[in-house]
């Protein structure tokens, strides 16, 4: 892959990538440009509150409700959590059991566990279960492919 670097005297920076097929590589820095974009908006104490998707952990959705958790704070979010993961997924988040959707960028670790199942430790300590109906569809995305391949 060729890469170019160019400063501009002025006018408004501008990022162009080009391909002829997407390639993991290629998707891997889309994400990265685009990643810095997303935000979410939720809502605390009454308060809308715009989230940098980046910070987030995972979204739960809880007896009917869809929550957002960062490492200190907890959001209530109007979106389903269908929604979120369609609008997530391009940018490294994954959808991990019928409840859940994790940040992939803040998992620590992983272990495999019996029934195909696997426990991601995340970087505040918490650990999440990825359910067996999930778990091949994550290691091809850590492997570089998509969830539709």
């Amino acid at each position: 892959m060729k890469y170019t670097l160019e400063r501009i005297p002025g006018g408004e920076d501008e990022v162009i990538l080009r391909y002829r097929r997407m390639t993991p590589e290629v998707e891997r820095l889309w994400n990265l440009i685009n990643k810095g974009q997303a935000k979410l908006i939720g809502w605390k104490e009454k308060t809308r509150i715009m989230i940098d998707a980046e910070m987030v952990l995972y979204i739960e959705s809880v007896d009917g409700r869809t929550f957002a958790y960062t490492d200190e704070e907890v959001f209530a979010m109007d979106e389903t959590l269908n929604k979120l993961g369609s609008v997530l997924s391009s940018i490294n988040f994954f959808r991990c059991s019928k409840s859940m959707i994790i940040n992939i960028d803040k998992v620590q670790s992983l272990k495999s566990l019996p029934s195909n199942r696997i426990d991601a430790a995340m970087c505040n300590g918490e650990h999440i279960m990825i359910s067996r109906t999930y778990a091949s569809d994550f290691r091809r995305r850590l492997k570089g492919g998509r969830e539709d391949e």
